[in-house]
């Protein structure tokens, strides 16, 4: 399956980066998979990704852990708080 990922304000940050796009293996199946997934990269990974409060949306609808992933579907984090 492959994703579009996008990361904004503080994750963007402390990720070093604002997007990638990602092959995944079959057995990502939600949302909440795929965070988990991306945390075993270690480091920034792991501590921006493993904070309780992080949202976020698919398809640009706000979602929870156990959202379903579609081939070609974007993932979105960011912190609770964004500022305009």
């Amino acid at each position: 399956m492959k994703l579009t990922l996008k990361f904004f304000a503080s994750v963007r940050e402390q990720l070093g980066t604002g997007h990638e796009t990602i092959d995944l293996p079959s057995d990502i199946e939600t949302v909440g998979q795929l965070r988990e997934f991306l945390a075993r990269r270690g480091g920034a990974w792991t501590e921006t990704l493993g904070q309780p409060a992080l949202r976020t949306a698919f398809n640009h609808t706000m979602c929870g852990a156990d959202a379903r992933l579609t081939d070609e579907g974007e993932v979105a984090f960011f912190p609770p708080v964004t500022g305009g």
